[in-house]
């Protein structure tokens, strides 16, 4: 009886261990179960997210409406700066027939002529009052300014054609390239937050001119490039200058869209000018190089 007793006290010893081993078995498991479920609820809310988040980056709209607002240019100044650009690319058309004029027909050609009649034609605008009643005098006058600008252009052109006739569509594609973005970052910049430029610019500028006229008795090829390259980099400010400038006087009431078309020209034609004779240098120096 002792000794049964003592089987089933041990008995009764074995089974309360085994139902406590498995009581933590089963806590074991549904812990585990637990996780699991977990885990692949996270994993099934963060492909259902990932998803979205997908979803809404297609499905998102672009306004291409918001690129042609702006909310800090006034209406009648929007419709000045279109009048100036309309104005700008007449410009440039007239111009083209200039250069061709001399580049290819010849009866026309560059010289002190040409420059006087540039110089006088703009002078003519310059002092010529702006009114609706003399606007088609004042856009003949500026068409006039820009064949003579054209036929300036012929001299260069010469030498580029000399070189590598392909560099003038480069230069002009790298020239409306420079153009159109530093126009564009005026335009859509804080008002006045490049008139400041005004003043270095323009010493910038009396710099690079008396250091020409002291090259032109030196002669010195450095001087000359860095003349080039400092001048590209202040013509590229003067984008910026003059078109904030514009927006201002027309924000001011100041409505001559001719005379303000003659900043932009002066501005394109110059960074044409000094960006071919940089690329037919570089061109010639390659040629040299090859020989």
């Amino acid at each position: 009886m002792e000794a049964r007793g003592i089987s089933e006290v041990g008995l009764a010893t074995v089974r309360s261990k085994d139902a406590i081993g498995a009581a933590h078995r089963h806590v074991e498991l549904r812990a585990e179960e637990e996780r699991e479920g977990a885990g692949s609820t996270s994993s099934e809310v963060t492909s259902v997210t990932s998803s979205d988040a997908t979803m809404n980056v297609f499905d998102r709209s672009i306004n291409f409406d918001a690129l042609f607002k702006f909310s800090h240019i006034s209406y009648s100044t929007q419709q000045h700066l279109k009048k100036v650009y309309a104005s700008f690319a007449l410009c440039m058309f007239v111009a083209a027939a200039g250069a061709y004029v001399h580049v290819v027909t010849r009866v026309i050609q560059a010289g002190f002529l040409s420059l006087l009649g540039s110089l006088g034609l703009m002078l003519w605008l310059m002092f010529t009052p702006h009114s609706p009643e003399v606007e088609k005098k004042r856009l003949s006058i500026l068409a006039g300014f820009a064949f003579f600008t054209g036929i300036g252009l012929g001299p260069v052109l010469d030498f580029v054609i000399s070189v590598n006739p392909s560099i003038i569509p480069t230069a002009f594609l790298g020239t409306a390239v420079i153009f159109t973005c530093f126009s564009l970052s005026a335009v859509y910049a804080q008002r006045r937050s490049f008139l400041y430029l005004g003043g270095i610019l323009m010493s910038g500028l009396s710099l690079l001119l008396m250091a020409s006229l002291v090259n032109v008795f030196i002669g010195s090829v450095f001087m000359f490039k860095a003349n080039l390259y400092l001048g590209l980099l202040v013509m590229c400010g003067f984008v910026l200058f003059d078109t904030q400038l514009i927006i201002e006087k027309a924000e001011l009431g100041d409505k001559d869209y001719i005379w303000h078309c003659v900043d932009l020209f002066l501005d394109f034609i110059t960074i044409f000018r000094k960006l071919m004779i940089i690329l037919a240098m570089n061109e010639k120096e390659k040629k040299r190089e090859k020989k």
